[in-house]
């Protein structure tokens, strides 16, 4: 894309583990130039005064969004804070949002915002003008169990275990987001009632109408900092092979999630926008392994793919992103 023509955007709430995600991939995105990043704790520092290791890369301040100079704006801030922003400031219609919050994930009256998990729905994606990110966890356990909602075989009520790593917790500090209590330890929160819950039964029951079976959902605080591991199972009755082939089948357009061939590992797909997905048969039950970066397909990476979509990009643009292995 030429340089006048290259998309022009906006951060809100630039200071946190998602915003600075966003800036690392932006910076070098090809088809973007990030022009504007807001915080109201650090409005005319340098960014690379709140996000170190961007020293040398970047001298952009952090200040107000100029809105006729912006094509596409992201919310970054807190949850709940969306829903101020966008009372607060009168954005003009020809802007695309981007919302990484739980702000409008849910659908209600007066929600125009489409869902936007790709896997499920790139062709409203690409036409929305408001996007709702997906959550860190719903991204994975969705990711675990598409294709077999979208085809009608979630036929019994699932089980799931998943653990995150500290960055999802938010930069806010806490007491188990302390590296003292993190380090070495694990904790189950949460349990069969995490905020996620909601949005994931919405894409179940959207995917498969009808869908009306119990997500029993355990997660867990894990004390790596990112990245998100599940292991799933629900009742299967065909075979492997026929699980493998439904699976492949659903994923083979969809470019950032791969069909593992051996029992995957976190480190495969920390730092990257990818999915990993691997499947094992253990008598009438199916388990599924499905693993991400929580910050990039769990966040800004999922965002950017979002963007890519909306602006009739290559959904990979700025996304080629390699694993750190070690």
């Amino acid at each position: 894309m030429p340089e006048t023509n290259k998309i022009k955007v906006g951060i809100v709430g630039g200071a946190g583990y998602t915003a600075g995600e966003l800036i690392r991939i932006l910076l070098y995105h090809p088809d973007a130039e990030l022009k504007y990043i807001q915080s109201s704790s650090y409005n005319g520092l340098r960014i690379s005064a709140v996000h170190t290791d961007l020293l040398g890369d970047t001298d952009l301040v952090f200040k107000e969004i100029d809105f006729n100079d912006t094509d596409v704006v992201f919310l970054c801030s807190g949850h709940g804070k969306s829903i101020d922003y966008l009372t607060n400031n009168i954005i003009p219609p020809q802007i695309k949002i981007i919302d990484l919050s739980h702000d409008f994930r849910l659908k209600r009256d007066g929600n125009d915002f489409v869902y936007g998990l790709p896997e499920l729905n790139r062709e409203q994606i690409r036409v929305a003008t408001k996007i709702a990110n997906p959550g860190c966890f719903a991204t994975a356990i969705q990711l675990a169990l598409l294709p077999l909602a979208v085809t009608g075989l979630l036929i019994d009520e699932v089980h799931i275990n998943a653990i995150t790593g500290s960055t999802g917790a938010g930069q806010a500090p806490s007491k188990t987001s302390h590296f003292s209590w993190r380090d070495n330890n694990l904790s189950v929160y949460k349990a069969f009632e995490h905020q996620h819950l909601g949005e994931i039964y919405q894409s179940f029951k959207q995917a498969q109408p009808g869908f009306d079976k119990d997500v029993n959902f355990i997660p867990v605080r894990g004390n790596h900092t990112r990245g998100i591991f599940v292991s799933a199972y629900t009742k299967f009755e065909g075979t492997l092979e026929e699980a493998n082939a439904i699976y492949a089948d659903f994923y083979v357009t969809h470019p950032f999630v791969n069909m593992a061939p051996e029992n995957p590992d976190l480190k495969q797909v920390v730092n990257t926008n990818k999915a990993l997905i691997y499947l094992e048969k253990h008598g009438n039950k199916l388990m599924i392994i499905s693993c991400i970066d929580n910050l990039l397909k769990g966040a800004s990476g999922q965002a950017v793919q979002n963007m890519n979509l909306m602006f009739g990009l290559d959904e990979r643009c700025g996304l080629n992103l390699k694993a750190i292995g070690f």
